[in-house]
């Protein structure tokens, strides 16, 4: 069961040429197109299903610039100041509060994971800090474990993915943008070697620039242009609990946990330690380039092989122009839950704050996540098709990420000085 994403009425028109095509209708794709609008560049929007559908509505609303690696560090820095101007921008809420991010540590190896981070970015001017176990007491009061300390971040905080995207969706519209759900993106048509335009199921648009925003499903649309992008697909189970009274707004995770208090007054839980994985071809196309991170995971991994295998061969790889694509086959990805990573999480939830016994699981739900090798995303041009332009492989991060990877995309698109230094993300890096 997906969550409710507030509705937005898009456009019944097809336009026949626009200067820029973002392809994707999740939160990074929306952003670009609202700064390209806000800029006076022509953009339309295209989404194969609803706009936010998948992961962007999906995630657990967390923006955070704590412990993330280094090279991804001032998107994220960028992204705090972007979402805190969001308000302004779309003329309404966005659910951005700026509340804190706390970790907790049960082990000194996992306490010395968070001392390593901090030293490792003490020139970048944050306001992360270690705890003490008493610290945490204070600001999470009832807990029943004896953590033996964490690291806290009083300027991340979280917004709503339930209607973030739908209230920067209404602002780029607001703005000149053209956004078309339920309308899928089979294949780019060139012209004199560069992008001329995509061609639709609905028929032809003709633009210069195409943002390929596409979350996991960017990787088969490159890949039957001959471009080998390198994601995995991973399955993160979410749940929701009716409104309650818990320990406190500051958003914790600890080992095998995590929850946010969310806007509706319930809290937003997850089995952070762990994440579903249902065997698809790609995993075993690709996953030897995964071996270290899988090896150092494996034991946070929930393997199976099943139904998702056969449906997944079942779509296509290899399709032309005319032929009916993968993305009209499935118009939302929608995972199944994985019951027990749910169960596990309330479990090691309620040992630790024991508040949560209380709680009314309200809904549960899948989100599939791309992830790359290094777990940073790409954002740039694909070598070989000039005007194009890809922003996908976010990890699971994307969302608090989204304000800047949009503004960036965007950037890049009409060659301007960009947000943040894009090296960290270029898609070579994966050949070398």
């Amino acid at each position: 069961m997906a969550p409710d994403i507030i509705p937005v009425e898009t456009s019944s028109d097809f336009p026949a040429a626009t200067t820029v095509v973002v392809i994707g209708g999740g939160i990074v794709g929306l952003v670009a197109a609202l700064t390209l609008a806000e800029r006076g560049v022509p953009v339309v929007v295209l989404e194969k299903g609803r706009i936010a559908g998948e992961q962007s509505s999906r995630n657990l609303g967390w923006v955070r610039k704590m412990l993330r690696p280094t090279p991804d560090l001032p998107m994220a820095q960028a992204a705090e100041g972007l979402w805190a101007e969001m308000p302004r921008r779309v003329g309404g809420d966005c659910g951005y509060r700026p509340a804190g991010i706390m970790y907790v540590a049960r082990t000194p190896a996992e306490m010395a994971a968070h001392e390593r981070w901090l030293d490792s970015v003490k020139g970048a001017s944050l306001d992360s800090r270690l705890l003490s176990p008493r610290e945490i007491t204070e600001l999470a009061p009832g807990a029943a474990e004896p953590f033996v300390g964490g690291i806290y971040t009083p300027s991340d905080g979280r917004a709503e993915p339930t209607f973030a995207s739908s209230a920067i969706a209404r602002a780029a519209m607001a703005k000149g943008a053209v956004i078309v759900e339920n309308c899928a993106v089979r294949t780019l048509s060139t012209a004199a070697g560069a992008v001329g335009g995509v061609v639709t199921e609905r028929g032809e648009i003709r633009c210069e620039q195409v943002i390929l925003a596409g979350g996991v499903w960017s990787r088969r649309f490159l890949g039957n242009l001959g471009i080998r992008l390198l994601t995995l697909p991973l399955v993160a189970s979410v749940l929701r609990t009716d409104p309650m009274q818990g320990p406190t707004d500051i958003a914790v995770g600890g080992p095998d946990f995590s929850f946010r208090k969310r806007h509706d007054g319930g809290y937003t839980i997850t089995q952070r330690g762990a994440l579903f994985a249902p065997l698809l071809l790609d995993h075993l196309l690709i996953g030897p380039r995964y071996l270290s991170t899988l090896m150092a995971q494996w034991k946070n991994l929930r393997v199976t092989l099943g139904r998702d295998f056969l449906d997944d061969l079942a779509l296509p790889r290899r399709w032309g122009p005319d032929s009916v694509s993968p993305f009209e086959l499935v118009r939302t990805m929608d995972p199944p839950v994985n019951v027990g990573l749910n169960e596990e999480a309330m479990v090691n939830l309620t040992a630790a704050w024991p508040a949560f016994r209380k709680a009314w699981v309200a809904q549960a739900w899948g989100g599939m996540i791309d992830v790359t090798p290094d777990s940073l995303p790409v954002i740039g041009p694909v070598a070989g098709i000039p005007g194009l332009i890809l922003a996908s492989g976010f990890s699971g991060h994307g969302f608090g990420t989204a304000p800047a990877a949009g503004q960036l995309a965007a950037d890049l698109v009409m060659g301007r000085v960009p947000l943040i230094d894009p090296a960290p993300y270029r898609l070579d890096r994966f050949q070398v």
